[in-house]
């Protein structure tokens, strides 16, 4: 019988070849993972890393709702408070009461100033109706970095009249600057501080992002309370030195039809009332 041809250019594949060839699988499918995790995560990894400002929501709507309603689950003894502008248009004060149909409103905080030269349009409105709805109130600047700090302080005080009762004065910090340091930017930010506490005898207040507070100021304002910024998906715990969280910027209130921010205060009424001005 004639013999079967043996191909000898059949070889079974080394050990070593088969261990390659398991590495490069297992490198594409971590890199795959990785991927993936990106793409789910992506606007959390933009958020943190201040590619977006903290006001830039970036739930849908379904997904926003269920995140508010969890974090007012997480906390139902907390006190809970709205921030207002020009941008939430005309405001039926008659008609805001509630938030979530759960918590009252209990503080509203008001934009008043921009920059050195920049009056919001609905501040003086705004916060006569605070006031005469018998809810604790507040006034806050947004700075712009490249402008005189001096000029954004002297603004802010010849805008805003504060009263026994008020919130402190509030900071809104959130942009890099683009013409300066970080160094001289934190300069700028203490002379517009210590300019309006010198006018309203109390100590401001500074609103900032998250990853702003922990990169750029949370070691040089130690001595100032702080209302943080965070909408972030993964919801984190309250930090201790959040005096105010600012969980959302795109809630539904009664009486406004533009979407709303909302804040948690961190601590009780007591704890509230002892940060009033006098």
């Amino acid at each position: 019988m004639p013999r079967k041809r043996v191909n000898h250019n059949k070889r079974k594949k080394s050990p070593q070849f088969i261990l390659l060839l398991k590495k490069i699988s297992l490198f594409f499918l971590i890199i795959s993972l990785i991927g993936l995790l990106i793409f789910i995560y992506k606007d959390n990894l933009a958020y943190y890393f201040s590619f977006k400002s903290p006001h830039q929501a970036f739930h849908s709507e379904r997904d926003t709702q269920k995140r508010i309603n969890k974090i007012i689950d997480l906390h139902p003894n907390k006190i809970y408070g709205i921030d207002v502008s020009e941008y939430q248009g005309k405001i039926k004060w008659v008609d805001l009461k509630m938030i979530d149909s759960t918590h009252q409103v209990d503080f509203v905080l008001v934009r008043a100033t921009a920059g050195k030269n920049r009056v919001d349009k609905k501040f003086i409105k705004n916060f006569e109706a605070v006031k005469n709805k018998n809810i604790i109130r507040g006034a806050y600047h947004y700075y712009r970095p490249n402008e005189n700090s001096i000029k954004q302080a002297q603004l802010f005080i010849n805008t805003v009249k504060l009263s026994s009762g008020d919130l402190p004065p509030v900071l809104d910090i959130e942009n890099i600057p683009k013409r300066q340091s970080m160094d001289s930017l934190k300069v700028g930010l203490k002379r517009w501080l210590n300019a309006v506490e010198k006018h309203f005898k109390v100590k401001p207040i500074i609103y900032t992002g998250e990853n702003y507070y922990y990169s750029f100021l949370k070691n040089d304002f130690e001595d100032y309370h702080f209302w943080i910024a965070n909408y972030s998906k993964i919801i984190p715990e309250l930090d201790d030195n959040w005096r105010f969280w600012q969980f959302t910027e795109s809630a539904k209130i009664d009486g406004i039809n533009h979407a709303v921010d909302v804040n948690i205060f961190n601590g009780n009424k007591s704890q509230l009332k002892k940060l009033l001005i006098d």
